[in-house]
């Protein structure tokens, strides 16, 4: 694993579902014939990650997308039907709320519990109880059973222990929710510290914002499946966007369109035609030039953009200007269009980067067409030095 704390290789989490229970007791009783009354319903379907150490990771998509099922599956609280897990370090994770707590028990009892589940001995534990009732600060109910606790206390109880018995891994998935805002403020901030000292957090919440700001990277499942795994704010772009068109498809059904016209709404709005870049082998500090033809299938697109974005081979975010934020006005009516994208002088220093293209409409909310990788470029730099980019500067002497 080395530098890895979760591999997962061709995950499937398939369940049966049965449309009534006797059908459950005909399957078992029909071993010899082997008749199924069941059908398959893929939780998860293929799925394959790695996450390095010292990753956040934010995790993204509808509800029943199968976020959770793959965060159980890393927490080994499920098992998959196929596929390899390997994790390596110390996992805690905040699931649905009440899980690995038993509400006869009062919150120390809990406390104790969930840290001899993890492998602790109550001896160390006893070293960890001031620093998580202290986090907790659910005062004299701490020595009550939990199933007296409302549910902000319980998520106060549950991310205390979390947080504080030191694990290698921790997983949030949305019990972050039931907090108040000054709660959840305190929790950001430990988390940052968690992920400062080079731990691995895996983070769900459908408050995108939270997830943009503090995670380095994002995971998209959709339906079970994998969509994008990707810089953060890339992910959310184009999962925000998806969401936009769903709700715009929706709205047009409900305005009585028909399906057809629904379902062709993303392909009549633009696309992307031709790209094409002054040279895919260029030295630094030459000028580097991209062109792109784009087509806008509306007599009035909002606000379009062209924007262009470099990333290394290994799809670390370097630069992402757009036409929007340059304060750049592109042609938005129906028809053929260009545009060109100057770099005088290109930074970048020797390797092999990766050069998006993306079409966008009110102020990059809508993805009309995007292409990852569409080019990728090899610099030779002659000018020896260390990183990515070459930043002017001088040296005085005095």
């Amino acid at each position: 694993m080395s530098d890895l704390a979760i591999k997962i290789e061709n995950v499937t989490k398939i369940y049966r579902l049965y449309k009534k229970p006797m059908d459950r007791l005909k399957e078992s009783m029909s071993f010899f014939r082997k008749k199924e009354y069941h059908h398959k319903f893929y939780a998860l379907n293929n799925i394959n990650l790695e996450i390095k150490k010292g990753d956040s990771i934010g995790i993204v998509g509808k509800n029943g997308s199968g976020k959770s099922t793959l965060l159980k599956i890393i927490a080994g609280v499920l098992t998959q039907t196929e596929g390899q897990v390997m994790v390596d370090g110390k996992v805690s994770a905040l699931l649905e709320l009440g899980t690995g707590f038993n509400p006869e028990y009062t919150g120390i009892e809990n406390i104790y519990a969930n840290g001899l589940i993890m492998g602790y001995s109550k001896e160390e534990m006893d070293t960890k109880l001031d620093d998580i009732v202290n986090f907790a600060q659910i005062g004299e109910y701490i020595d009550q059973p939990v199933k007296t606790y409302s549910s902000g206390m319980f998520a106060r109880l549950a991310f205390a222990t979390a947080i504080n018995v030191d694990p290698e891994i921790l997983i949030v998935d949305e019990v972050l929710a039931v907090g108040d805002a000054k709660f959840q403020i305190k929790c950001i901030n430990k988390m940052e510290e968690f992920k400062a000292s080079g731990k691995t957090v895996l983070f769900v919440s459908h408050t995108l914002e939270q997830i943009k700001r503090f995670c380095t990277k994002g995971v998209w499942i959709d339906q079970g499946e994998m969509r994008m795994f990707d810089d953060v704010t890339h992910v959310i772009d184009m999962y925000e966007s998806e969401m936009l068109k769903e709700s715009m498809a929706q709205k047009a059904l409900e305005e009585g369109n028909s399906l057809l016209e629904v379902q062709e709404l993303d392909i009549h709005l633009g696309k992307i035609r031709t790209v094409t870049c002054s040279s895919e082998k260029i030295n630094t500090f030459e000028d580097f030039t991209v062109d792109i033809d784009y087509e806008l299938f509306d007599d009035y697109i909002a606000d379009p953009l062209v924007g262009v974005a470099f990333y290394t081979i290994d799809r670390q975010y370097i630069f992402g200007p757009n036409t929007y934020l340059d304060g750049l006005k592109i042609p938005n009516t129906k028809g053929l269009h260009h545009v060109r994208y100057v770099v005088p002088r290109l930074p970048l220093l020797g390797g092999k980067y990766e050069v998006d293209i993306g079409l966008f409409a009110n102020k990059s909310i809508v993805n009309l067409d995007y292409k990852t990788s569409a080019f990728i470029i090899e610099v030779v730099a002659d000018y020896f030095t260390e990183g990515l980019v070459h930043i002017d500067h001088n040296w005085e002497i005095e």
